[in-house]
Order: C-alpha cells, then structure tokens, then sequence
C-alpha cells in the first residue's frame, strides 16, 4: 500500500471514522515486515489487536450455582439483634420521681412550669425574628429580580 494512504487511514481510525474494512487494510499492513520506519510506532497496537483476536476461553464453566445460606444468616442475625434489644430495656431501671421532673408541692410545680415555658418562649421569639429577617430579604431579593410588570 502506498505510504499516504496508510497515513490517511492512520488519521481516519484515530477519528473513528474508519469501516471495517480499512481497520482490515490497516492490520495487514502492520502484520506485514515491511513498515515504514515512521510508522514502526503503530506496529504494536495493530499486533495486539491481531493477537487478541485469536484468543479463546478455555476455563470450564460451573453449571451448578452455589447454594447460599444467606436466608438463615439475617434470620440469626435479626434474633441476636432482637434478644439484644429484649435484654437492654428489661435492664434498665424505672426512673424516680424526681428523675420525671414531678413536684408534689403545686406551687413549686407552677413556677418550674412558668420557667420552663418562659424559656421556650424566648427561643421561639429568637427563631421568629431569624425567619422574618429571612423572610424579609427574600421579598427584597423577589422585588429586584422579578420586576412587576403593570398592566
């Protein structure tokens, strides 16, 4: 084959534009001892491709599938798993009363209660604040973007 042609196939296969048939030529003239000294490079790729093709398996192939015991396995695994957790809270002991935060004095119960709930209040108060300044930045941000068109 003519030096130029090899060297547009050349060009033609590493685009992916080649058929089938070029990849052919191309392959002969690699196999072949008389290769251009600029395209000696090239040699090796097209012999792996030759070589590779002549390939075959020959490893035997087990017919039989392998039984797993996998179905068993998660069944003794969720039966440890829930003894574990059986075993855990039968073990833990019956919180105090005090341990329940109860009062038996009414009063004391009514202040602890006031101060619980004056706590909460203000962590609601600061989470309130938190979103209306959010809240106010996205109108901002909505009127700046999204300019209202009037009819």
């Amino acid at each position: 084959m003519e030096l130029q042609t090899i060297e547009k196939l050349l060009n033609k296969y590493f685009d992916g534009e080649t058929t089938i048939a070029e990849e052919k030529d191309l392959k002969l003239y690699f196999s072949s001892p008389n290769v251009a000294p600029q395209l000696e490079q090239y040699k090796p790729l097209f012999g792996y491709f030759s070589n590779e093709g002549k390939q075959q398996f020959d490893k035997p192939l087990p017919l039989k599938a392998k039984k797993r015991n996998g179905a068993w396995l998660s069944v003794a695994a969720s039966v440890v798993l829930l003894g574990g957790m059986l075993t855990f809270y039968n073990t833990q002991q019956q919180p105090s009363q005090e341990e329940l935060g109860t009062f038996n004095d009414p009063e004391t119960a009514f202040k602890e209660t006031q101060k619980a709930l004056n706590m909460l209040s203000k962590n609601v108060n600061v989470g309130m604040s938190s979103v209306n300044y959010v809240t106010g930045e996205y109108e901002k941000s909505k009127t700046t973007i999204f300019k209202e068109t009037k009819k």
